[in-house]
């Protein structure tokens, strides 16, 4: 059997779906080898778009998402999609190709050390050098990017391997089951809770999957325990909820934080250490005398920290944790809500209080009819016009703070973010992998302009593809969080503003539909429409960012400590 097909029979015994990328001269020989496999190759116009499509599948389904690029400057391409995956704990598989490794008659042409960049980026990368080591290399591979915490692998197929003979076997998927945790570690987690007077619930991106979510709502079912979530934690449990305290959105001193300095115990189910910290853990106040830059960063103070994970929590000044329950997260949830009993000395009226103010507070600027559209009317907008089970995935930009803030998610992985790599450019291909992986749900991108056009040419896979997916694109005609930022820390308004196309003749250009929305009050009524109409639909919306730095630096800390 020749190389290259023995590779792609590997893959097929691994449930493989899809292979995103672009194929170069040096892949051809696998290309041939996919054109009688069940797998389908989704061409796309740039690696990284090809990456982040592969990853959000790998985040979507629990199953390894696959790209392709060439060697030299699409192996190079791929590096960020990487980044994503493995920071994002996305489970992905790089397939690269390379020169032959046993003679070339091309000397250094386009080479670059791929395994040798990739290792720091990824849990396994490896080079072919051998047919017969084929079958374990791709199980060994796909192993480790689904072995928690998932992330990137990749692995190099030379030509020459490609094309060699040989009578190697698959070797077929293998049968593992997380750890559980041990007896001793549920009891004494079960006593802490018990025993504390004011117990809080954290939801971390790590708790983001399909067992975990229905273990965790009959956990707060039973004992009434409020909850928040990071980022990357929004819609484990349906945030309608009404003990839900909202989402860490900001470093501190936002009305969530309000509540977390007055819990003595966190109960930090799967938070993952690449998110900024929702919280830190701090003695008392003179942290914040000691070192002015941990000021505000939602200070914990002398809260207790249970870590519920699959691994064990890593260690630094702000986060240590007296107890780790360590093991399968939704087996652990189950024996923790069979063990603790409700305590009739817990006391949450600080929680609910503090809920309560939130709710008002989310209120606010959601009726406001001035153009450019103001970012909370925006989110309310959104909102309405998505059913329950839409999926918006978001770009990177001040806008994502907004609808981690205020963008209740009604379901697991229904707003799809990026807290971890935070990279523009990703808004678009994860939204055209959301809608291949859920092809009969509703699915939106919501992009900056300029993450838009980080990877805009897109577009044309997506109309290639017939894919029904609405892209609305939010016009500052500037690099938005940057200049908040630079508002924030005092510095002058310069450098970041930039013009943008004729965004809808953009699209047209592309066979999409484009659209431009003139006042606040056309938004809502034309996102629907484009929802319940066939084909790619792509909606310019200039947005108000000018109250961006008094609302989120200054009015919601003022406002929350008065509570």
């Amino acid at each position: 059997m020749k190389a290259s097909d023995l590779f792609v029979k590997a893959l097929e015994a691994e449930g493989v779906e899809y292979l995103f990328g672009i194929p170069g001269e040096e892949n051809l020989d696998l290309l041939n080898s996919l054109k009688d496999s069940k797998i389908r190759l989704i061409l796309t116009r740039h690696e990284q778009a090809a990456g982040f499509m592969a990853a959000t599948y790998g985040r979507l389904t629990g199953k390894t998402g696959v790209c392709l690029a060439t060697l030299g400057p699409g192996a190079t391409n791929l590096v960020t999609a990487a980044a994503y995956a493995q920071l994002g704990a996305m489970p992905m598989l790089m397939i690269t190709g390379q020169k032959p490794i046993k003679a070339s008659k091309q000397g250094e042409f386009q080479i670059v050390d791929v395994v040798d960049m990739m290792q720091p980026l990824t849990k396994y990368t490896r080079q072919l050098s051998s047919a017969h080591n084929i079958p374990a290399r791709v199980r060994e591979a796909f192993r480790l990017a689904e072995d928690e915490r998932p992330g990137a692998v990749h692995l190099e197929l030379p030509e020459d391997i490609a094309r060699e003979q040989t009578d190697a076997a698959v070797i077929n998927r293998s049968q593992f089951g997380n750890p559980q945790a041990s007896d001793d570690s549920i009891a004494a987690a079960a006593r802490m809770i018990e025993s504390a007077r004011h117990p809080l619930l954290l939801i971390g991106a790590g708790a983001n999957r399909r067992q975990t979510c229905s273990a965790l709502h009959d956990f707060v079912s039973k004992t009434g325990i409020p909850f928040f979530s990071t980022q990357m934690g929004k819609g484990v449990i349906d945030e309608r909820h009404s003990l839900f305290l909202g989402t860490a959105a900001l470093s501190g001193e936002d009305y969530l934080h309000r509540a977390i300095e007055a819990a003595d115990l966190i109960i930090n189910v799967g938070h993952d250490v690449v998110e900024k910290p929702p919280f830190i853990m701090a003695d008392d106040q003179q942290s914040e005398i000691q070192n002015p830059d941990l000021a505000g960063a939602g200070n914990a103070r002398s809260a207790r920290v249970i870590h519920v994970n699959y691994i064990t929590a890593a260690i630094d000044a702000v986060y240590h944790p007296q107890q780790g329950v360590i093991g399968d997260i939704a087996n652990s949830i189950e024996r923790l809500t069979a063990g603790v009993k409700p305590s009739a000395h817990w006391d949450f009226s600080r929680f609910i209080t503090v809920r309560q103010h939130l709710d008002d507070h989310l209120q606010q600027g959601i009726e406001d009819d001035r153009f450019p559209v103001y970012p909370q009317r925006l989110v309310r907008d959104v909102r309405q016009a998505m059913p329950e089970d839409g999926i918006i995935a978001l770009d990177n930009g001040v806008y994502k703070i907004w609808f981690a803030r205020n963008y209740p998610a009604y379901q697991p992985n229904t707003i799809l973010l990026d807290n971890a790599l935070a990279t523009m450019g990703a808004g678009l291909p994860s939204a055209m992998a959301a809608k291949i992986v859920h092809p009969g749900r509703k699915v939106m991108a919501i992009c900056g302009d300029g993450g838009f056009m980080m990877n805009s040419q897109e577009l044309e896979t997506a109309v290639r593809l017939g894919l029904n997916l609405v892209v609305l694109i939010l016009r500052d005609d500037a690099y938005g969080m940057i200049k908040w930022k630079q508002a924030n820390m005092g510095f002058d308004d310069f450098g970041l503003d930039y013009s943008n196309p004729d965004f809808v003749m953009y699209a047209n250009s592309y066979g999409a539909h484009g659209h431009r929305v003139n006042s606040a009050e056309e938004l809502q009524p034309l996102l629907q429409q484009c929802l319940a109409s066939p084909g790619v639909h792509l909606v310019e919306l200039p947005v108000d960012y000018s109250e961006n730095d008094r609302i989120l630096n200054h009015e919601i800390k003022e406002q929350s400590r008065n509570i």
